[in-house]
């Protein structure tokens, strides 16, 4: 898919952080081997406790709504994406969201794509905003509590490739005007990788734990390929998805002033994304989100948002958004921005 992009704004940005944790301390309590942290960079995660991940989802929302120019009433989309517990089965999160809220009588859809959520919400609404709906705003949210019972946020991240944190998160688009301009995406499935995180087990239910999702990796790799393999096949289409963006934007990769990708081990960014594109570290925003752990589908607006909050981002910057999921999922967004706000510092 090819998507060059005319007339979707980012008009606000909110998100909802609740406490954080660092590494440090986890360490320090015996619920982290001390290499893990120094292999892969990260030092923290935000911990929501008994916060519901549909509130801070709301939070996250009721802070875009104050940043912005729209009225709740102009809104007439809704798109709500999450990877983990949102409430008990057959709950319908966007009604929830959408009664907290009061916003009355649009269409909202649930989107599960693992964590590349938010990005798939994007895409979701940019045909709704350019086709036949022709929908003038629409609020993406995201939220997530990893809180659980069995849960480890420290040991449990595909490999200690992250730190699963909680927050919220979210997007108010507008077809008129706003602070950013999306200027491509590109998304795609690589499917000869969805048996890594599915692994060999049946489609139907059955009695039992099913085996973790590190555990169906690591047998797909020992049984039909080599993690060597999978991660080149990997590298080389995020590239490709990359690689459209930034042509559907009449960019090069030295245009951009940052690329955000998920907040994940250090070495997975330098190496995956930011030398195949020639880039330095510093122009990832990696130094803001190994401190943040990762929040599912949200981490890659909530780094964005920060960067506009701080002034480390400016009028005319280019910004690469891209993140991943299981199935093998990737989505790549190229954004730019207009005028900083008057949320930023």
């Amino acid at each position: 898919m090819f998507m060059k992009v005319e007339d979707v704004y980012i008009d606000s940005l909110g998100a909802f952080l609740p406490e954080w944790a660092s590494a440090e301390q986890a360490v320090a309590d015996g619920i982290l081997d001390a290499e893990i942290p120094q292999s892969n960079g990260l030092t923290g995660a935000h911990v929501g406790g008994d916060i519901p991940a549909m509130d801070m989802a709301v939070s996250a929302a009721r802070t875009a709504l104050e940043r912005s120019k729209l009225d709740i009433e102009e809104i007439s989309s809704h798109i709500h994406s999450s990877v983990n517990y949102q409430g008990p089965v057959g709950a319908y999160p966007p009604g929830y969201i959408m009664r907290e809220l009061a916003l009355e009588n649009v269409p909202a859809q649930y989107l599960q794509q693992g964590c590349n959520g938010m990005l798939g919400a994007l895409e979701v609404a940019i045909g709704q905003m350019t086709g036949a709906a022709e929908a003038e705003a629409v609020l993406l949210t995201s939220g997530e509590n990893f809180t659980a019972p069995g849960a480890d946020r420290w040991n449990d991240g595909f490999g200690q490739s992250y730190f699963f944190s909680d927050g919220g998160m979210a997007v108010l688009l507008s077809a008129d005007e706003g602070f950013a301009q999306v200027r491509s995406l590109n998304a795609g499935v690589l499917h000869a990788l969805e048996k890594w995180h599915r692994g060999n087990g049946p489609l139907l239910e059955r009695d039992g734990p099913d085996p973790t999702m590190p555990e169906r990796a690591e047998q797909f790799n020992e049984t039909e390929m080599p993690l060597t393999e999978a991660l080149e096949k990997i590298t080389l289409f995020n590239l490709d998805i990359i690689h459209r963006s930034l042509v559907d934007a009449d960019l090069n990769a030295s245009d951009l002033a940052k690329v955000i990708p998920i907040n994940m081990d250090g070495r997975m960014v330098e190496f995956g994304t930011m030398m195949p594109l020639g880039l330095p570290m510093s122009r990832s925003s990696f130094d803001y989100g190994k401190s943040v752990g990762h929040v599912g589908g949200a981490d890659v607006f909530i780094s964005l948002e920060h960067l506009v909050r701080t002034g480390e981002l400016t009028a005319g910057d280019n910004v690469l958004l891209v993140s991943q999921g299981p199935g093998w999922i990737c989505t790549a967004s190229v954004v730019t921005i207009l005028d900083l706000p008057p949320w930023s510092v």
